[in-house]
């Protein structure tokens, strides 16, 4: 139910939760009663079925998030029309009653309206949903916008030479999707899906009806299926309740069903009754894997508090086992990469149990053994109490956070919360109520009705797939031997789990406390500065961004750049290894256990040339968050077994991979870039990692983290500020800084110049990419950065109108910059493109004529004027963000620049003109200087064929 609503709000707010007032106290809760909308909404039907939902909220300010959500997807698909339901969607944005070809995407993006990232829609096997977020600073913005959804619902042209156009760019994004998964998918799904209709529906299609169907066929689909009775209207943002629903009515009224209606039916899946093992492997695959599925059940959303009941005990059980198994990953020789075991959803309407396992270089026998022997463990034995009660605790804690958030959450995020309710019944009645249900029936969850559960929801004996998945090679195992394992785990005797006893918390006292000798403060910003005793610096900035949330961060010069070549290894994955051990007395998942309650979180590591810290955490838990940055200060924890169990992984990983087109491609573009340098940037070899060593990775970390000389932390969010100064004289104040290196070492690690070109031939299928890279010395400036950004944007701009809409030989692919000062003034630009082999030549042909077309004309006005709106929607939005201030604050110390800057960003981005983007594309795109790595299938066959079957993907990426 809206326990999802939950997850999208953690995630969002990341790690952050305190209760800043208790809510209203509630009668007791009746378990049979039904689960009542929400205050927050308006949720009303026209006469013509249509439903809409309406909410009124602040963030981010002066923005509305629109959502047309239509229950149709590709499993409505006749046989004529497969691939045809996400067609519709594109054709959504080529052409409506109001809108001549293009001119929508153009229109949104002159008012700041991202394509792709911000304008998008997606097709699923049951609904089709288009997302429209406006800008509501401009009334008549709104009402266009609405206009815009009406047209969407039953207003697209459907102009055949439109049709015939976007024919090429869903193929392009049909070519995207082969590969292993592709070819394994085709034998995979018909097993997963127990031969129901899902398996044969898949919604990018079939490649053969998306090059031959006739336009009338997909206009068959839309009258069909795009009806009111089958539509909802999201309207959530900051934007009059009133006023919106007119504009419902006004639009959405005069939408007529068909007078036959086809009925509207739901795919059944049907259960399965036998065993039976599936092996498939392809040498394209990027990993291997086990899957024990049990019988597909259906399920119903009940929508009474009972079934909320039923849910919150559900995520309980989840988050155990979940710990349990990720307990055996760590172990010596551990069975599996990662594991998950638990009750899943296959569709809205059908779930079953399922345990996984990504499988480590032990094979598929150890991994089989431990998912059926943990399962059995809990369903015979149960859990322990005081598993029970971090769960809990980790369960209050985030729906606190959500309710602790209720004003500031993100209007999206309630969007999609809405999205829900409608295509699976999920319960909306408003986090008010649900931190009410929590509060009053998560304590009353017993440890005998959660082991209960457990007996009753994990499968015992019944039918069940067994599937294995991976990279083609002599020791895959057969069905035979899949299911030979499977039984012999199920014999196996499981004794109950110990658990041990674990210290209260991270430290048995706090520190000798430093203090606090020196203050100033910067008005303009909101910024307090402050010194302490041993030399540390601190940066405050108490904001109400959010009511829930403290980020941190710090950076000083010196990094991986101190040490030698010969020490990179050690010296680039110090990082990884020493997190890998834990902290201080606690193994990672010890930590986990001891850290339950609290949301509080800090990595510290070596960069390139910095030494890096961040952290995050709840309002009620930056004592925490201290606590754990003053304990990486304190020492390494030295843990050999979790080490080796790291290294294997990681080689194993690396093994798997090593065949992939996209990492042979990637590899091939960083040796051509750099020349092989020893420093540059590669993914290793599988037997490299046996080349780390434990220890001279610790001395490494501890040269950098015995200090804490030189590094300023910055904290911007929900504190006050009187209360934490003790905590940073505590904490930051009592950190050890004897004398270390500060300032970065240059490596000499320079691209090369001049023209160069590299083909790469791997893969099967014909799929080509081809990567562009710019670089050079440049003189770094803020006024230059931003530049060399609006000509990188431009681009972009030109890449979708010329190469995907015009050409339509790319369906994604694009460009990205940045302009550098360390360890010396430099930039890059880099153009990934993927097409097809046969168009290559076509497409850097297009590629480098645009920008000689930006180099001698510049952008034209509407262009620089699309880039700078979005811009300036994102950059309000940003301002309300803590992470922004900190990422600018972080920035103008290692930079040197200006932090006042952030207050001027709309005055720079105004004064930017085209010439300014034309100098920028004369002096970056320097087409004497590149490199141009190309991928191509590995047999000319293949990249002369034309595939014919059809792209295995679940569900078709955004595709307009």
């Amino acid at each position: 139910m809206s326990n999802n609503f939950v997850r999208g709000l953690c995630l969002a707010a990341a790690l952050c939760m305190q209760s800043l007032i208790q809510p209203p106290a509630h009668a007791a809760l009746q378990l049979d009663a039904p689960i009542p909308v929400g205050p927050q909404v308006k949720v009303g039907k026209l006469p013509n079925g249509l439903t809409y939902y309406i909410q009124r909220n602040a963030r981010p300010e002066r923005k509305l998030e629109l959502r047309l959500v239509v229950k149709a997807g590709s499993i409505l698909e006749d046989e004529d029309q497969r691939g045809l339901a996400h067609f519709v969607e594109h054709m959504a944005f080529n052409g409506s009653t109001h809108f001549r070809k293009h001119e929508l995407v153009s229109y949104l993006q002159s008012i700041g309206v991202g394509f792709g990232a911000d304008l998008n829609a997606y097709t699923s096997f049951d609904e089709t949903v288009y997302i429209l977020p406006i800008p509501t600073d401009k009334p008549q913005n709104v009402t266009k916008a609405f206009q815009v959804l009406e047209d969407w619902a039953h207003g697209v042209s459907f102009d055949t030479q439109a049709i015939d156009k976007e024919r090429g760019i869903v193929l392009e994004e049909l070519r995207l999707g082969k590969g292993a998964s592709d070819r394994m998918g085709k034998q995979i799904y018909p097993k997963i899906f127990n031969g129901s209709r899902y398996a044969e529906r898949l919604p990018i299609g079939q490649e053969d009806v998306l090059r031959n169907f006739k336009p009338e066929t997909l206009r068959r689909f839309y009258r069909d299926w795009y009806r009111p009775d089958l539509m909802a209207v999201v309207v959530v943002g900051d934007v009059d309740p009133a006023r919106a629903e007119q504009l419902v009515k006004k639009h959405f009224s005069r939408l007529k069903n068909p007078a036959n209606p086809r009925p509207r039916e739901y795919a059944a899946i049907p259960a399965r009754t036998n065993t039976e093992a599936l092996v498939v492997t392809d040498p394209e695959a990027s990993g291997n894997a086990v899957l024990i599925r049990y019988p597909v059940q259906p399920v119903r959303e009940a929508g009474t508090v009972r079934a909320y009941r039923d849910d919150l005990v559900q995520g309980l059980f989840g988050a155990m086992l979940s710990q349990r198994l990720a307990e055996l990953a760590q172990l010596p020789d551990a069975p599996y990469l990662g594991a998950s075991s638990s009750l899943g959803k296959l569709t809205p309407r059908y779930h079953s149990y399922n345990a996984s396992a990504a499988l480590g270089p032990r094979g598929a026998a150890p991994a089989i053994a431990a998912l059926v022997q943990e399962n059995e463990r809990a369903r015979q034995h149960g859990f322990g109490a005081q598993e029970l009660e971090r769960a809990k605790k980790n369960l209050m804690r985030s729906y606190e956070q959500a309710w602790n958030e209720r004003a500031k959450s993100d209007s999206g995020t309630y969007a999609a919360e809405y999205i829900r309710n409608f295509l699976q019944d999920e319960a909306i009645p408003g986090i008010d109520t649900e931190y009410k249900y929590v509060q009053e029936l998560v304590p009353g969850i017993t440890l005998e009705e959660m082991n209960a559960y457990a007996r009753r929801t994990i499968p015992a004996d019944s039918g069940k797939l067994v599937l294995y998945t991976g990279v083609s090679r002599p020791d895959a195992p057969s069905g035979e031997q899949l299911l030979a394992a499977v039984a012999e785990a199920a014999r196996t005797p499981v004794a109950p789990r110990d658990e041990k006893a674990l210290a209260a918390g991270l430290m048995e006292r706090p520190p000798q406390a430093g203090t606090i000798v020196a203050e100033s403060h910067d008005k303009a910003l909101g910024l307090t500065n402050l010194t302490l005793s041993n030399g540390v610096k601190v940066i405050l900035k108490p904001t109400d961004f959010r009511n829930d949330q403290v980020v941190l961060s710090a950076a000083r010069f010196g990094g991986q750049s101190l040490f030698g070549d010969r020490d990179i290894l050690n010296a680039r994955y110090s990082n990884a290894i020493v997190a890998s051990m834990g902290t201080k007395d606690f193994s990672p998942l010890d930590l986990n256990k001891v850290l339950a309650g609290k949301a509080a979180g800090v990595t510290v590591g070596l960069g390139a040339y910095t030494d890096v810290i961040a952290g995050a955490s709840g309002a009620s838990d930056v004592e925490t968050m201290l606590q754990l940055l003053w304990l990486k200060f304190a020492g390494v924890r030295r843990d050999e077994d979790l080490f080796r169990t790291y290294v294997d992984k990681q080689a194993e990983i690396a093994r798997n991979q090593s065949t992939l087109p996209g990492r042979r491609f990637g590899d091939a573009v960083l040796t051509a870039l750099y020349n092989g340098h020893p420093r540059a940037p590669r993914t290793l070899q599988p037997e490299e990692f046996g080349k780390i060593d434990l220890d001279r990775s610790i001395d490494i970390f501890r040269q950098r983290f015995s200090s804490a000389k030189d590094l300023t932390f910055i904290l911007a969010g929900s504190f006050d500020e009187k209360a934490i100064r003790p905590l940073l004289a505590t904490y930051l104040g009592s950190l050890p800084t004897p004398d270390i290196p500060v300032a970065y070492r240059d490596v000499g690690l320079r691209p090369v110049t001049g023209v160069v070109k590299r083909e790469v031939r791997s893969g099967t299928e014909p799929k080509s990419t081809i990567s562009l890279n710019f670089t050079g010395p440049a003189q770094f400036s803020e006024a230059e950065q931003l530049r060399l950004a609006a000509l990188v944007e431009v681009t972009n701009l030109r890449i979708i109108e010329t190469l995907r809409e015009k050409m339509a030989m790319i369906y994604g692919g694009g460009a990205s910059g940045s302009l550098s000062k360390i360890p010396y003034g430099n930039y890059v630009i880099g153009i990934n493109l993927p097409t097809g082999p046969e168009n290559v030549d076509k497409v850097i042909a297009a590629t480098f004529a645009e920008i000689a077309r930006l180099q001698e004309h510049g952008p034209d006005a509407a262009e620089l004027e699309k880039v700078k709106s979005n811009w300036i929607q994102n950059h309000r939005r940003s301002l309300r963000e803590n992470g922004y201030w900190v990422a600018n604050l972080q920035s103008a110390l290692t930079e040197g620049t200006d932090p006042a800057s952030i207050l001027k960003v709309e005055q720079q981005v105004q004064a930017l003109t085209a010439q300014d983007v034309q100098a920028a594309a004369k002096r970056y795109f320097d087409t004497g200087n590149y490199v141009q790595v190309v991928l191509n299938p590995e047999s000319q066959a293949a990249a002369a064929s034309v595939a014919k079957a059809p792209a295995a993907t679940p569900a078709a990426a955004p595709g307009s």
